[in-house]
C-alpha cells in the first residue's frame, strides 16, 4: 500500500513538473515575440531610411508605399558629385563630425571622468549642491541655450569654428559623463586604493593601475554615449555653423532642402553614410558597453 502511495506521489510530481516547465516554455515564447514585434517597430523607421537610399525619386513619393524597390545608386553617386555638380561635400562634412566628435569625446570623458571620481571618493562642501546643479544644467534643453551661446560664441570670434562646437559639446556632454562615471567609481571599494598605496603606490598610481581599469567599462559606456551625442546633434550645430568648413553631417542634411522641394532621397542617403560610423563604433565596443552599464546598476 504504501509503495503504491509512493508511486502515485511520484507521477503527480512528474505531472507537476512537467506542467511547469511548458509554462515556463510558452511564457519565454511568448516574452520572445513580444521582443520581436517591438523590436521590428523600433527598426523600421530606420529599414525605411536604408530602403529610401536605393529607390527613385518616384517610388519614394508612391501612394501606397512600395516595399520592395528599384535597387539604384543614383542617390549616393550623387552625393559625391561635388559642390557644383549637384552634390554636397559629404568629405568636408564628415572630417568636421569626426573632428568635433572624437575631441570633445576626449575633453568630456577626461574632464567627467576627474570629477566622477572626486564626486565619489572625496568629501568637501557643497558636494552635493554642485551635483544637483550640474544634472540641473543638463536638463535643459540644448535648443534653449542656442541663443546664449550664439551671442558668447560670436563675441569670441568662436562663431562658424570646430573650436566653439567643441566648446559646446564638452559643456553638455560632461554633467552626464560625471554622472554615469561617480556611479561606476562608487561600485569600486576603497580597499582597493588603500591596498595599493600600502603596496607602495602614488595615489596617481593606484587609481591608473587598480580603480581605472575596474572601472574602464563604465568609462567606455560613457564615451560612446558622450560620442553619439556631438554625432547627432542638430540644433546647436545648424544655429553656430555656416560654412562647408565647420558644418557636420547633420547639419549637412539640410543641403537636400529648397525652397519648394525636398530631395529624400538624397538626405537618406546621407543619413545612411552618418549611421554606419555609429554602428561600426557601437559594434567594437558593444562588450564594454553592455559590461558597463551592467556593473553601473549592481550596488556593493
Amino acid at each position: 500500500m504504501r509503495h503504491a502511495l509512493n508511486l502515485a506521489w511520484q507521477v503527480i510530481n512528474v505531472d507537476h513538473n512537467n506542467s511547469h516547465r511548458n509554462r515556463s516554455y510558452v511564457l519565454k515564447g511568448a516574452y520572445l515575440f513580444a521582443l520581436f514585434v517591438v523590436m521590428s517597430i523600433i527598426c523600421i523607421p530606420g529599414l525605411w531610411i536604408v530602403l529610401n537610399s536605393f529607390r527613385p525619386a518616384v517610388e519614394i513619393m508612391a501612394k501606397p508605399p512600395i516595399w520592395t524597390p528599384s535597387f539604384t545608386l543614383d542617390h549616393y553617386r550623387a552625393l559625391f558629385g561635388g559642390a557644383g555638380e549637384g552634390g554636397v561635400p559629404v568629405l568636408s562634412y564628415f572630417r568636421n563630425s569626426i573632428i568635433v566628435s572624437v575631441v570633445s569625446t576626449v575633453i568630456a570623458v577626461l574632464i567627467g571622468m576627474s570629477g566622477g571620481y572626486a564626486f565619489a571618493r572625496y568629501r568637501f562642501k557643497g558636494k552635493t549642491g554642485y551635483f544637483v546643479g550640474l544634472m540641473l544644467f543638463r536638463a535643459v534643453p540644448g535648443v534653449a541655450l542656442s541663443l546664449p551661446l550664439f551671442i558668447v560664441l560670436s563675441r569670441v570670434g568662436m562663431i562658424d569654428t570646430h573650436i566653439g562646437l567643441i566648446f559646446v559639446y564638452v559643456a553638455m556632454n560632461v554633467p552626464f559623463t560625471i554622472w554615469l562615471t561617480d556611479g561606476f567609481f562608487r561600485q569600486i571599494p576603497k580597499e582597493l586604493h588603500e591596498a595599493a598605496e600600502i603596496d607602495g603606490c602614488t595615489r596617481w598610481q593606484a587609481f591608473w593601475q587598480v580603480e581605472f581599469p575596474v572601472a574602464r567599462s563604465g568609462v567606455a559606456s560613457a564615451a560612446i554615449f558622450a560620442f553619439l551625442t556631438s554625432w547627432n546633434e542638430f540644433a546647436l550645430a545648424s544655429q553656430l555653423t555656416r560654412s562647408v568648413d565647420s558644418k557636420t553631417m547633420p547639419v549637412g542634411l539640410l543641403d537636400f532642402t529648397a525652397e519648394f522641394t525636398i530631395n529624400w532621397g538624397g538626405m537618406c542617403a546621407l543619413a545612411v553614410l552618418m549611421i554606419i560610423p555609429a554602428l561600426v563604433l557601437t559594434f567594437l565596443v558593444q562588450k564594454h558597453l553592455i559590461a558597463g552599464l551592467t556593473f553601473g546598476g549592481v550596488k556593493g
